[in-house]
């Protein structure tokens, strides 16, 4: 399943996810019982979403991990779709996310020259990272 897949007031969600941001932890009271919500920003290939981590789960999420959602549900909030464990869901890390993942191959240019076409390529400054182990 996959970020562009999900709709609101969907249950039985499963999805691998990579986390970008969690925010600051909010504590409440519901039927007299303590709780901590945070809100996150999670995203796929195909787009992003917010993500409701509830108690223990936020201690074991921080940005930059790669997250399966088991059984999870979509809820909707002033207009916005956002992802949870809910109570039956499992929210586990498989991972980090990729360092490649924000690059996308297909929108990189440089200004060198292709031997068989003669056609130049434009690079701009923000589409290139820094990297010691690469070769430009």
């Amino acid at each position: 399943m996959q970020v562009k897949d999900l709709k609101p007031k969907q249950g039985n969600v499963d999805i691998t996810i990579d986390v970008v941001d969690v925010g600051e932890a909010r504590e409440f009271q519901k039927f007299g019982k303590p709780g901590r919500v945070a809100n996150a920003v999670a995203k796929d290939e195909t787009g992003n979403i917010k993500l409701t981590l509830w108690n223990e789960d936020i201690e074991k999420v921080s940005a930059g991990d790669k997250v399966h959602l088991t059984n999870g549900y979509v809820n909707e909030w002033q207009g916005e779709m956002q992802l949870t464990t809910g109570r039956l869901g499992k929210l586990e890390i498989v991972g980090k996310t990729d360092a490649d993942s924000g690059t996308d191959s297909s929108k990189i240019r440089t200004n060198i020259p292709m031997e068989e076409s003669g056609e130049e390529l434009n690079v701009e400054e923000e589409d290139i990272e820094d990297s010691d182990d690469e070769e430009i």
